[in-house]
């Protein structure tokens, strides 16, 4: 999820323990977005928006426990339960060739090899092996959603500045 140069990181999903630890479940797989030192914006609907400077984080289980400068006690923390945490676009790490954010791929116009229009990718899902795009067409009457996924061998080109992805799809698909 985007906002206004933002992008969404992760969720408070609770407390851990008394000196104010939080729970959070991350939406991205590395966890140098949460380095001590680094800023994070977080929003609620209750409070609005505040910004708060990471003091350290590790992963323990399927969540990360982390600790923000300022948040001192289990009742600070509870308050924040429920928050989305976001992060500066401007502060994502460069890539390398051939490789996207989710943000840069989530909207892109997806066309055959012939030109012909599949639809926009709508989200994509995980699956340890490679990712899969999920691409609905909202004109089309009986099938409006394919999955592809994202190989060398399918996905032919991705180009950001058209917003297009060229495909080769495999038969069954």
């Amino acid at each position: 999820m985007k906002k206004n140069g933002f992008l969404s990181i992760g969720k408070i999903v609770g407390t851990h323990g008394i000196k104010g630890t939080i729970k959070v479940y991350s939406y991205v797989e590395s966890l140098s977005f949460f380095d001590a030192g680094n800023q994070i914006l977080v929003k609620n609907d209750k409070d609005g928006e505040k910004i708060y400077a990471i003091e350290w984080a590790k992963p323990h289980r399927r969540i990360i426990l982390m600790s923000f400068k300022g948040i001192t006690s289990c009742n600070l923390a509870q308050a924040l339960i429920g928050s989305e945490l976001f992060i500066d676009q401007t502060n994502l790490p460069e890539l390398e060739d051939d490789t996207y954010y989710w943000l840069d791929i989530i909207g892109l116009s997806v066309f055959t090899i012939d030109g012909n229009y599949i639809g926009k990718v709508e989200s994509i899902i995980p699956t340890g092996s490679n990712d899969v795009y999920v691409v609905k067409n909202p004109d089309k009457n009986r099938h409006n959603e394919t999955l592809i996924p994202a190989l060398e061998s399918v996905v032919l080109e991705i180009d950001l500045k058209r917003k297009t992805m060229r495909v080769d799809l495999p038969e069954g698909l």
